[in-house]
């Protein structure tokens, strides 16, 4: 039972194309995370990799007891012999048998589990890092667009720089970039959820913040910028709220299921007031009514605010506006 169970949990781990969030690999990785991330950002990065690598060793060991423990009801005595045994059936190594039928059946079968499990690391490691390759290269090209001279990234940095390269007429290709983005790591962070907490390659990124800043970007677009509508914004807040709610279910955080536009949102108006100066001294075209600017802003912030911060806390974010330098309310 120990060994079908085990094979259950890596299959449902790696192969079940849902998230499945099994008491053993929440175990394995609430340990480690509890390590990991009392030290510093370097230690952090190491986290998810590192957990990778443990939890196909805990699937092996789980087998390992579960056949000994057969093979010692088998009659193969002492246990300690019994234990060998499992360890070279499991290994495929070969260097303990026997000539019982059904202890050597049980050799078989455990040596077959064996090499499944390896053809699951296989297919399993692979699989993760294209995704998060995929993902770290749109969060390298926000970061670079959305950085200011002083080092920060922020949304109103990435509208700015597309007016000023190109126009802000070009936009929606952005957003349907992020579009598409936000659709694939729905997909990918809630099958393998380890992937939340795979840390960008540069320190001060992270996918959590660009996330932050292509929605806010969009936000400000639709709510301060006095510009025709670009549906395709619209589309891009809409999925990358719901992508972010899908991972959090997977972590069972609490969010509100249908916020309103009147609700309240981590931004206060101080620092939005303060962006919105900044986009109209840098010669962004602005609506002239701050106060419903303000308003509209906050009506779109407020279908993703929760979600982002609860992210961003989880993984422990690098600090950056509207995101990670805030508590979730």
């Amino acid at each position: 039972m120990m060994v079908l169970a085990t094979m259950g949990l890596a299959s449902r781990t790696v192969v079940v194309p849902r998230a499945k969030q099994v008491w053993i690999s929440r175990a394995v990785f609430g340990l480690l995370r509890s390590v990991f991330y009392r030290g510093s950002e370097a230690m952090k990065a190491r986290f998810a990799p590192t957990a990778l690598l443990v939890l196909p060793l805990v699937w092996s060991i789980g087998v390992l007891l579960g056949c000994s423990a057969t093979f010692w009801a088998l009659g193969v005595e002492p246990y300690r012999d019994a234990l060998v045994l499992s360890g070279s059936s499991l290994t495929t190594l070969g260097f303990r048998t026997t000539d019982d039928l059904p202890t050597l059946l049980l050799a078989i079968f455990e040596g077959l589990v064996g090499l499944g499990l390896v053809a699951l690391l296989i297919s399993f490691l692979p699989t993760m890092y294209s995704a998060f390759s995929r993902r770290e290269i749109a969060v390298a090209k926000l970061d670079l667009r959305s950085t200011w001279s002083d080092g920060t990234a922020s949304p109103a940095s990435l509208l700015v720089r597309t007016q000023q390269i190109s126009g802000l007429g070009q936009v929606s290709e952005m957003w349907g970039e992020w579009e598409n983005w936000f659709v694939e790591v729905e997909e990918t962070h809630t099958s393998f959820p380890i992937l939340v907490f795979f840390r960008s390659p540069v320190p001060d990124r992270s996918w959590i913040v660009s996330a932050g800043i292509a929605l806010d970007a969009a936000s400000l677009y639709h709510s301060t910028l006095d510009l025709p509508r670009e549906p395709r914004a619209a589309l891009m807040i809409r999925t990358g709220a719901l992508a972010l709610r899908r991972i959090a279910d997977v972590f069972g955080f609490v969010y509100p299921d249908g916020p309103q536009p009147g609700d309240s949102i981590s931004v206060s108006r101080a620092e939005y007031d303060e962006v919105y100066d900044r986009l109209r001294n840098e010669g962004l075209p602005v609506k002239a009514d701050r106060e419903q600017a303000w308003n509209d802003f906050a009506g779109w912030r407020v279908n993703y605010d929760v979600v982002l911060l609860q992210l961003a806390a989880l993984i422990d974010a690098p600090t950056a506006q509207w995101v990670s330098d805030r508590t979730v309310p």
